[in-house]
């Protein structure tokens, strides 16, 4: 497995695996994208990447005390500082 991600961790992690994009946030991971898991080795590894993530983003929710839902921030426009 390439270098991963610790889920909850901080506001900067992103993995790719395929055409799927992993973002890490203090408040949530995001998921998005498509990737084919194919019937052969490289399906086999893209399936085994997919499950360690799943897997410790789940060891992390399931150590916590969590509340019922967590209640996200708009996001905020900033200034173009390019402008």
């Amino acid at each position: 497995m390439r270098k991963g991600i610790k889920p909850f961790a901080n506001e900067s992690d992103c993995l790719q695996i395929g055409g799927i994009t992993i973002e890490n946030r203090v408040d949530r991971v995001s998921i998005f994208g498509s990737v084919d898991i194919t019937r052969d080795k490289e399906g086999l590894a893209v399936a085994r990447e997919l499950k360690t993530i799943l897997d410790l983003t789940l060891a992390e929710l399931e150590r916590a005390e969590l509340p019922d839902k967590v209640t996200l921030k708009p996001a905020k426009t900033v200034k173009n500082p390019f402008k």
